[in-house]
């Protein structure tokens, strides 16, 4: 074979391996939202599933939004009747499974907005998976007192670290 057949064998192999790698990842992210800011809030949250259409499970490990000074994972979980909200570590996605990121659950903490988050505007959100790697999506803002989109209520299941 001359030499130049054998380096596009390998470019093929390459983008093979890419192209299986990338179905093996699997993640997929829908239905992203936020609400509006209400006045001056100085905090929002974000809101979206992730589907897992790979063999693998994979892990959201963090979270980046231009619109605020910090993004991260957060869950609101029942502590001596009060309900409370901490910092999640990251967020398993196993293997065919589906992850709703919803209000009174797991969502994305926005602090330090830089400007209010107005209704009907959209931000870039990224989501980092330890093995997809980054995701980006456009996050539509919807009015402060509206419904959550496709009938998101906060009952996600019990997320897993």
């Amino acid at each position: 074979m001359p030499s130049g057949c054998h380096c596009r064998v390998a470019l093929a192999a390459v983008l093979l391996l890419a192209s299986r790698f990338a179905l093996a990842a699997g993640i997929s992210v829908g239905e992203p939202w936020a609400r509006a800011s209400l006045g001056q809030a100085a905090n929002g949250a974000a809101y979206l599933t992730l589907v897992n259409g790979g063999r693998q499970a994979d892990r959201l490990l963090a979270v980046r939004a231009p619109v605020a000074t910090r993004a991260e994972l957060h869950n609101h979980r029942l502590d001596h009747g009060m309900l409370r909200m901490e910092q999640h570590p990251a967020i398993v996605v196993d293997a065919g499974a589906t992850v709703t990121l919803a209000p009174g659950g797991l969502h994305v903490m926005l602090f330090g907005l830089l400007a209010p988050l107005q209704a009907g505007s959209r931000f870039p959100l990224v989501l980092v998976f330890e093995q997809a790697g980054e995701i980006e999506v456009s996050v539509p803002v919807l009015e402060a007192t509206g419904a959550a989109p496709g009938g998101a209520h906060g009952h996600a299941g019990k997320p897993r670290r």
